[in-house]
């Protein structure tokens, strides 16, 4: 399918989602709207028409009974996984070396994932360098666990009909719903499909963090943190300078914000690369006192799993992830 098809297509609700961010930033001046969970299997419906969110700054997670450290990093460790999966096929053509696959539980394989020609010399770049920053994170965290790490756990990548990356697309109606979204046809695609993973791999550190007990693994998780945060900061850069001469690049970012915003609960908390249906960037999400949102271990699950309900596998993760937290968020 044609590029400018895949992203022509708009969410039923999005104008009304930009109309309620509008109203919160002609309240709260330059401040943009707390992001919030999301989801990539629900239509964009839980929204009040008659009043704007008035966003507040995250609260701290409350500790997970019984979770360890080693447990939170081989959580983080999954989706390392699947972003160095994504990256490492997209810029080079491969995947991971077996080297970095096992561990404890089931070992599993990659379904999809392939090289982009890159026609722009500077995604391509980018593409390269966020690459070897997710794999080096796989080989950080591996070598922190030791023994203790989980093993590469069944991902799905796959752009074609009956990929992960074509059922998000069209639950967000990125895509018709016979439509395909291959995330590696095109510069453009490429940098949607890295949109669905970034925000919310800054969003799963920060929500994280506060379960770590020991220091040395918190100043860990915060560098990857801070790399996660560039990362995004660059993705949604790119997107928003190239939805200038494309609209419809922006609206399709707008259109996976508003979907993931479905995944975690009531709240319209997850923000576009534009601050309203006008041209003002909106590069950084943070709520009203400029800080990073937080998500939850189940809602981040939640997204991966391309489900909103309590489940242990599905979307990108079709037997779901490995260690002792596996389970998404009810909502």
């Amino acid at each position: 399918m044609h590029n400018t098809q895949i992203l022509s297509e708009v969410l039923e609700r999005s104008a009304q989602r930009r109309d309620e961010r509008r109203a919160f930033l002609r309240t709260a001046g330059s401040a943009v709207a707390i992001a919030g969970g999301a989801s990539l299997l629900a239509a964009c419906g839980d929204d009040n028409n008659n009043s704007a969110p008035t966003p507040t700054p995250s609260p701290t997670p409350p500790p997970t009974t019984g979770v360890t450290d080693a447990d939170v990093l081989n959580f983080a460790l999954n989706l390392e996984y699947l972003e160095a999966q994504f990256y490492s096929y997209a810029a080079f053509g491969t995947g991971l070396p077996s080297a970095s696959l096992g561990g404890i539980g089931t070992q599993g394989s990659v379904t999809g994932g392939r090289k982009v020609n890159f026609t722009d010399p500077v995604v391509a770049a980018y593409a390269r360098e966020i690459a070897g920053d997710e794999i080096a994170h796989v080989n950080f965290l591996r070598t922190a666990l030791g023994n203790s790490a989980v093993a590469m756990p069944a991902i799905n990548i796959d752009g074609s009909a009956t990929g992960a990356f074509t059922a998000a697309a069209r639950a967000a109606k990125v895509v018709g719903s016979t439509g395909t979204f291959d995330p590696y046809a095109s510069d453009e695609n490429f940098l949607l499909g890295a949109y669905i993973f970034e925000d919310v791999g800054v969003t799963a550190y920060k929500g994280a963090s506060p379960l770590l007990t020991n220091k040395t693994f918190l100043e860990a998780a915060a560098g990857i943190l801070a790399a996660e945060a560039y990362h995004a900061g660059l993705i949604r850069t790119v997107l928003y300078a190239k939805g200038v001469a494309a609209p419809s690049l922006r609206t399709a970012a707008g259109q996976i914000s508003d979907a993931r915003d479905s995944l975690d609960g009531t709240t319209d908390l997850d923000q576009g690369i534009t601050s309203s249906d006008t041209t003002q960037s909106n590069i950084v999400p943070t709520d009203s006192n400029g800080l990073a949102y937080s998500r939850s271990t189940g809602a981040v699950l939640n997204i991966v799993y391309l489900n909103n309900a309590a489940v242990t596998m599905g979307g990108f993760f079709p037997a779901g992830v490995n260690g002792v937290i596996r389970t998404s968020g009810a909502n």
